[in-house]
């Protein structure tokens, strides 16, 4: 593993509370990543938090779009700030950036590759919910845009514990390193 953590970032994406509330395993990822957090904080490695926003009404979700149109109509009643509360476990500092994305990648609707541009950032360490959702989309776009790719395997997680576990077993292998939070704060 490059252990060179200049030009790197720790993107922390979707953790927030109302996409992570109902996680059987809540507490264990919200301890984990803020852990992550931390580590990245004393390494001086910049903190980079994605959230997925909609302005009131979902404009940007077409009803063709299987997941987002399911939300469309639950959220009419909703306040758009109230989507983007990251959970107080894993909030970001006021000086660190939070990017609204429209989609389920981090970079789809959203300015993360302009600020990875300007902050001169190429390896992106991945953490966040979930792991067939935002990381795996999030990685492929990464791997196109030739950024090196770390995932933390336990700062991650699905409500399908099994894709997880074949995601971080099998298929990221081809794109990026995958490694536990103690052995990549190790390196």
């Amino acid at each position: 593993m490059d252990t060179n953590n200049q030009h790197t970032a720790l993107l922390v994406m979707d953790m927030q509370t109302a996409v992570i509330s109902s996680l059987p395993d809540y507490n264990e990822i919200t301890g984990n990543v803020a852990k992550a957090i931390a580590f990245a904080r004393s390494k001086n490695i910049p903190v980079l938090f994605a959230v997925v926003s909609f302005r009131p009404g979902m404009p940007e979700v077409s009803m063709n779009n299987k997941l987002f149109a399911a939300s469309k109509e639950r959220a009419k009643n909703m306040k758009g700030g109230s989507m983007l509360n990251i959970d107080e476990a894993v909030v970001p500092l006021p000086d660190e950036i939070v990017v609204e994305k429209r989609r389920i990648s981090a970079f789809t609707g959203s300015d993360l590759e302009v600020v990875l541009r300007a902050q001169g950032i190429q390896h992106l360490v991945l953490t966040g919910v979930s792991t067939s959702g935002v990381v795996l989309s999030t990685l492929r776009e990464a791997a196109d845009k030739d950024y090196r790719i770390t995932v933390l395997s336990d700062c991650c997680t699905d409500r399908d514990r099994e894709v997880h576990t074949v995601l971080v077993n099998k298929v990221f292998q081809s794109n990026a390193t995958v490694v536990t939070l103690e052995e990549w704060s190790r390196s």
